[in-house]
């Protein structure tokens, strides 16, 4: 088999940690697989050669058993004690994994006394009650369990944005291989950029559908045709996620990339403003007077100039006010990737980052910034490698000196510190002004909902020495709803105690939700669009924040690390100033 890398490597070991503690070995056993993992991801040497020359047991937290081990998974790409692992427990249980606050130890203890082997049993179970009296459960957790399960079931056949995108460029790449096509492009939800989608849809014209729809599926990423016609064929790709194409003839393409891109809402809206000045619309196109005749259009900006609209873009088309401001011509100049300046948020190997400050520097320069602000987790966060005061006071020397030799590029020393249940901070005053700037974050305690959420998240706001709050409800996209706070509270007090709301861009957030947007521009607030990186590829995650702000109708003046590094530093500046006051 193909050798794999240490990333794999690292995954692979996780994932043995997980199901030793669903077959309910001991916890010294699990430890050591979860610390080999993050040992092997943060290594600064080349694997195979450690592995090839003996020297992987050398590495400390790395013992005999374990090193052969990765011996094995390195120089074959397979591990047999992994499988048997994976064979010997019941596949039900991994799935149960899925289920919000329902840990491997907890699902072992459902397996062990109630022979419970798959979300659908543990339902039944539930409804049954047959939880209440058990030890570690009781009543609130079973109820907390259904409603996890309720949310798995609402989210079924749902997909992240970032997950899909990729797979519709590359369905739409191998459709521009058929000559027959004339134009082609993503339409429906992913080129609205909704956060979730369902599936791919894709516009094309062309004079020959026939031709079209057996090359479509005849592509290779195509696993089964649910139905094929002459404008509208739907498959499912090898990924699983269905993909329509429609087609249409080239004349009505316009109309077509707009009714199919939608939403909805906004296609009604703009039926009924067709209507009122004597016009129909529909995929087909724009239809005037008794006798319909077209009024012809040769793309979606004179689509729009058709109906006495300036060109919305598709990320706007929710019916959110877009086509009362087109009307006036006043929507957003929105925000664009090549407006940000630098990113903060950033996560090194000081805490569970995998790389280093150079390489996250060098990666950052490559991807057009000028400034980066670093921010490991705070003490609390022992599952993360919290930092203690010694490692800050180390990482912020490091700073300081690459900042003396490198006139071009400038890093900030910040800190993603831990916000407690009752809201203070994971460290004191004196610890925080030590920062250039600090997130506040909420990483436990997530059964703390609506105002007792908005509390204490205002609370944290409230400390003189938070420059910004981070993913403000903790959602994590198709798996945790997150603890609902009172979002325009929290955005009018981030307004009061001038603290930036971050928009994390990792695509399983992207929290702060576009929804609030709006109203956060609106009240004079602000946003920073961080990736909340752990390594170096995750940079480029700050584009899906910049989607989400454009979503949300936000300017480049909305957007904090919009700024020059002089800029930044004069208002850090100037916001350590107040604290001193």
């Amino acid at each position: 088999m193909v050798p794999i890398n240490k990333e794999t490597v690292a995954q692979i070991l996780r994932e043995i940690a997980v199901l030793l503690e669903l077959k309910g070995e001991n916890q010294f056993k699990v430890r050591a697989y979860l610390n080999g993992a993050r040992t092997i991801e943060v290594l600064d040497q080349d694997l195979k050669e450690l592995v090839e020359t003996g020297k992987i047991t050398d590495i400390k937290g790395i013992g005999k058993g374990l090193g052969d081990n990765i011996r094995e998974l390195v120089l074959t790409g397979n591990l047999d004690y992994y499988q048997e692992l994976k064979s010997s427990i019941p596949p039900g249980l991994l799935d149960m994994l899925r289920i919000p606050g329902l840990g491997p130890k907890k699902v072992y203890r459902l397996y062990q006394t109630l022979g419970i082997t798959s979300i659908r049993e543990l339902e039944y179970a539930c409804k049954e009650n047959r939880l209440s009296d058990l030890k570690g459960f009781g009543p609130k957790s079973q109820g907390n369990i259904l409603r996890g399960i309720e949310h798995i079931k609402k989210f079924q056949g749902q997909f992240i944005y970032a997950e899909v995108i990729p797979k519709a460029y590359n369905i739409l790449e191998a459709l521009k291989g058929c000559s027959e096509i004339k134009e082609i492009s993503i339409a429906g939800s992913l080129r609205r950029f909704r956060e979730v989608v369902k599936d791919i849809d894709l516009v094309a014209s062309t004079e020959n559908e026939e031709k079209v729809m057996d090359y479509f599926i005849k592509l290779p990423q195509v696993i089964e045709v649910i139905n094929k016609g002459s404008t509208k064929t739907s498959v499912t790709l090898e990924s699983g996620i269905n993909c329509d194409l429609r087609l249409v003839k080239p004349s009505l393409f316009p109309y077509a990339l707009h009714h199919f891109t939608g939403s909805k809402e906004h296609n009604t809206v703009m039926r009924h403003r067709a209507k009122s000045m004597g016009i129909k619309i529909n995929e087909y196109g724009l239809f005037k007077g008794e006798k319909e005749e077209l009024i012809k259009v040769n793309n979606e900006e004179e689509f729009f100039k058709a109906l006495g609209l300036s060109y919305i873009p598709p990320e706007l088309r929710e019916n959110m006010g877009e086509i009362e401001a087109a009307e006036k011509n006043t929507l957003p100049e929105l925000v664009k990737y090549q407006d940000i300046q630098g990113v903060f948020h950033i996560h090194t190997n000081y805490s569970d980052g995998r790389n280093t400050l150079a390489q996250l520097v060098e990666e950052a320069k490559k991807a057009g910034y000028k400034y980066l602000g670093i921010a490991d987790h705070s003490q609390s966060a022992i599952y993360a490698n919290g930092l203690q005061l010694e490692q800050i006071k180390r990482q912020r020397a490091e700073i300081q000196e690459f900042n003396e030799k490198n006139p071009d590029f400038y890093v900030f020393s910040g800190i993603e510190v831990d916000i407690h249940s009752d809201g203070t901070l994971d460290y004191p005053d004196n610890v925080l002004e030590l920062f250039d700037f600090v997130i506040a974050s909420i990483h436990s305690n997530f059964t703390l909902t609506g105002e007792k959420a908005t509390q204490r998240l205002i609370k944290a706001m409230e400390n003189p020495y938070v420059t910004m709050l981070g993913h403000p409800t903790g959602r994590i996209l198709l798996g945790r709803q997150g603890y609902e706070p009172d979002m325009e509270e929290i955005i009018k007090s981030a307004k009061a105690n001038n603290v930036i709301i971050e928009l994390n861009s990792s695509p399983y957030r992207l929290d702060i939700d576009w929804r609030y947007l709006r109203a956060l521009k609106e009240w004079g607030g602000m946003v920073s669009i961080n990736p909340d990186a752990h390594r170096v590829e995750e940079l480029y995650d700050t584009y899906y924040g910049v989607q989400m702000a454009r979503k949300g109708w936000l300017e480049k003046e909305n957007v904090f690390n919009t700024r020059s590094v002089e800029e930044v530093k004069k208002y850090l500046q100037q916001k350590r100033g107040r604290k001193n006051e």
